[in-house]
């Protein structure tokens, strides 16, 4: 249930315009502090996971790691993206709250 709502938020996201993905357009909003949240497929290469989180890190911004490539990529309408950056807030915070456990708001 709880990975049904996480997908279906990244859904609405991506149809929002809200989304980046790919660890290069990922990388370069982070920077720019235009992302919310990060979210890195679980499956993902290590060496990749490792350089976002860094990435994540040094600029403040608020990353999990959640999902496979292929359930990601799905909820987007892609392919094969480990990375997706949420740039608005209210998606980033509904989503991170349903990861860590708690309701979706409203």
């Amino acid at each position: 249930m709880t990975e049904s709502r996480v997908f279906g938020l990244l859904g609405l996201s991506a149809k929002a315009g809200k989304i980046c993905f790919g660890k290069d357009a990922c990388t370069d909003l982070i920077e720019k502090r235009k992302i919310k949240l990060v979210i890195v497929a679980m499956d993902a290469a290590d060496r990749t996971k490792k350089d976002v989180k860094f990435i994540c890190d040094n600029n403040n911004t608020k990353i999990c790691f959640y999902g496979t490539i292929e359930s990601l990529s799905k909820a987007i309408g892609k392919s094969n993206k480990a990375i997706i950056g949420i740039k608005e807030e209210n998606f980033a915070k509904q989503i991170e709250k349903i990861i860590n456990g708690g309701e979706v708001i409203g």
